[in-house]
């Protein structure tokens, strides 16, 4: 008998097999004489869409809502079915006994698995590997600790309940919104609070009225001293006027201690990478991803920064292996109890380079992909080094009454900051003593503005999103934030390619802007789908669930309760053709109230938001006769009311006929009638 292993990505599977000493190349999968191994392609199964639950979805419409599937189902994507099929014929293979499940050792590799699982109708037993590298030593060492995937139930209920929960609020929310505005709106669980986070901050920048003020800088043989702000230039100016010397008041000196920072998570490596290479959160994770498949680093998708106890006798070599990335020498001390700590690695330890990447040439790799392995590396060997440690010198200077500062710092012991990019720069102060009288040497008067709150980057825009209703958690909450470390860069990758948020450069750095659109969206959405407090607790109680410690059922009964009440009491905003203007060229006039409808995708609609008159493209009265609503045939009937139509076919005699259709609206219902008394001149 058999053991068939599935992997996440082919990459991986080869990995594997090669480990394994499975040889022999088959059609979508390699074979040994004891182990087959296959992979997925991502996601093999994906829900289907609401028209599989009824035809009557394939029209948008609110009365149809909310749509709430009492059975869940999953169907293969035209271009990844070769490969199920592959997968489903392996799994029934009678000399197969037994499945692992190596997709990625996370909540959504769970997911793929299983869904590929079920939709294949598998009932062998299941076991699970579960590793955090791609290392052949990683990979032997956990073939020999595989578990019962039983285990993972509950990691799986939190996979599912994210798919179902994202289905429910992204399907219903999107359609709700986007028939009553009339053009499409994506709505999103997570995507929603993140552009509202995006919108409140423009607010605030455009709100912002700078102000001017002025300061003193004199300039004391040697070192400068700096008053505080002035609203008035006259007051400034005079303080400069009546200045030629001043007095030392105050000398206070303190040593001060910067402790090395913690390795990096999949989140502040992002950040780390959009800040110095200018690199987006989706690029980082593709390279950090591609450099994992390679057995370069370990696991990319993990929220942890720091590594587990049992590793610390492996730390010393993890230094040695970054250090030969870098070309740079070892720390002098190597502080291994600095980044161990179990007790804050959940899934997966922190992100290091492997003893692989030790041995490779970073010239070799692609350009992006060896910055990033060269950021890790560097972060390996700043966290296990001494701290940072310089004293600083702050003196208060009086002058004609009025208080000046100067700052100096000397460096004693550079510690981790001899890895760092930008070095701190010494600034030493002579020797002051309280009481000295120093005579001012020059001096000017100096003009600045107040400035606003700064836009948002990708990389202050994940620091916000993983701190997201943080302050209002539970403090004991093992997941805040909006999103995961392994969704965020897709929630922002979604925003712009749905054209609710640009990017936009200015100077070095790329800003996050939210659209016309993307501020009008935020404007109608309700305070449930903006609430970032909302989500995060979502986030929490998902992360309940794979702990087993809350009800999936608990779970999801909330979202369809939350669903429902959206979809059941939102009314439109007032006056909100402001908000979602039209360049569209009426068509005719709307005949319940008057207003100018436009064409959409799916239909002829009227441009007022809170008036529902539509002329469906799809309607079943017109396509069961095979008329066409066309642009023409609206504006006929908008006009006038009728218009002849030639031939009309008739589902009774399967023939075809001519008359005049009607169309007759009372303010609720649009009905259609023929009119066979009139005839074409």
């Amino acid at each position: 008998m058999k053991r068939l292993v599935i992997a996440e990505k082919p990459s991986v599977a080869m990995s594997i097999a090669a480990v394994l000493g499975v040889k022999s190349r088959k059609d979508g999968y390699m074979e040994g004489a004891d182990t087959i191994v296959s992979w997925c392609v991502g996601h093999l199964a994906a829900l289907v869409g609401p028209e599989t639950y009824s035809e009557k979805f394939t029209k948008w419409d609110r009365a149809d809502l909310p749509i709430i599937p009492a059975e869940w189902r999953h169907r293969v994507p035209r271009d990844k079915h070769t490969q199920f099929e592959v997968l489903r014929r392996l799994m029934g293979r009678e000399d197969v006994s037994e499945v692992v499940n190596a997709c990625d050792a996370g909540r959504e590799g769970e997911l793929i698995f299983r869904n590929v699982y079920a939709v294949a109708g598998c009932a062998k037993p299941v076991l699970r590997l579960w590793i955090s590298s791609m290392e052949d030593s990683a990979i032997v060492e956990g073939f020999k600790a595989l578990r019962p995937g039983a285990e993972y139930d509950d990691l799986f209920a939190a996979a599912r309940c994210r798919e179902w929960a994202d289905w429910l609020v992204g399907i219903n929310a999107t359609r709700l919104f986007s028939v009553v505005y009339h053009r499409t709106l994506k709505v999103g669980r997570v995507m929603s609070p993140t552009l509202a986070m995006l919108v409140e901050r423009e607010a605030q920048i455009s709100a912002f009225r700078p102000e001017k003020f002025y300061t003193v800088e004199l300039d004391l043989g040697g070192f400068t001293a700096e008053s505080e702000r002035f609203t008035k230039r006259g007051d400034a100016d005079a303080v400069l006027r009546n200045t030629t010397s001043v007095t030392v008041t105050s000398v206070n000196s303190k040593e001060k201690s910067e402790r090395a920072p913690a390795l990096y998570d999949l989140t502040t490596l992002q950040r780390e990478a959009n800040r110095a290479l200018g690199y987006t959160a989706q690029q980082t994770l593709d390279y950090l991803q591609s450099l994992y498949e390679q057995k370069l680093c370990t696991y990319p998708r993990t929220d942890s920064r720091y590594l587990t106890d049992d590793m610390a006798d492996s730390v010393a070599s993890i230094v040695s292996c970054a250090a030969a990335v870098l070309r740079e020498t070892t720390p002098a001390t190597v502080n291994a109890a600095q980044v161990c700590d179990s007790r804050k690695v959940s899934d997966h330890h922190a992100i290091v380079p492997t003893a692989v990447a030790g041995r490779t040439d970073p010239a070799s790799l692609p350009f992006g992909e060896r910055e990033v392995l060269m950021l890790v590396s560097r972060q390996m060997l700043r966290a296990v080094s001494g701290a940072y440690r310089c004293e600083e010198t702050a003196v208060t200077i009086d002058c004609a009454g009025h208080s000046f500062t100067a700052k100096g710092k000397v460096t004693l012991d550079m510690g981790w900051k001899v890895y760092a990019d930008n070095e701190s720069r010494d600034n030493e102060l002579p020797a002051l003593n309280t009481g000295d009288t120093l005579p001012v040497t020059s001096g000017k008067v100096r003009e600045g503005k107040t400035t606003p709150p700064s836009h948002f980057t990708e990389d202050t825009l994940l620091s916000a999103m993983e701190a997201a209703g943080a302050k209002d958690m539970p403090e004991d909450a093992e997941r805040k934030g909006l999103g995961t470390p392994a969704t965020r860069a897709g929630i922002i990758e979604k925003l712009i390619a749905t054209g609710l948020v640009e990017r936009k450069k200015a100077r070095k750095t790329v800003n996050l802007i939210p659209t016309g659109i993307g501020v009008s969206l935020v404007t109608v959405l309700p305070a449930q789908l903006q609430s970032p407090l909302l989500t995060a607790e979502w986030e929490n109680r998902l992360k309940m669930v794979e702990r087993g410690e809350l009800d999936p059922d608990s779970f999801m009964e909330d979202i369809c309760l939350m669903v429902r009440e959206l979809t059941g009491s939102y009314t439109p905003v007032p006056g909100a053709e402001v908000l979602f203007p039209n360049d569209r060229e009426a068509v005719g006039k709307c005949p319940r109230c008057g207003g100018s409808v436009i064409e959409g995708k799916q239909g002829f609609f009227c441009e007022k938001h809170d008036c529902r008159f539509a002329l469906w493209k799809d309607n079943k009265f017109l396509t069961a006769k095979k008329i066409t609503m066309t642009k023409a045939l609206a504006a006929e009937l908008l006009k006038n009311g009728r218009v002849f139509v030639k031939g009309i076919w008739s589902e009774k005699t399967g023939k075809t006929f001519d008359a005049t259709l009607t169309l007759t609206d009372d303010g609720q219902l649009t009905r259609y009638g023929f009119d066979f008394k009139e005839r074409s001149a």
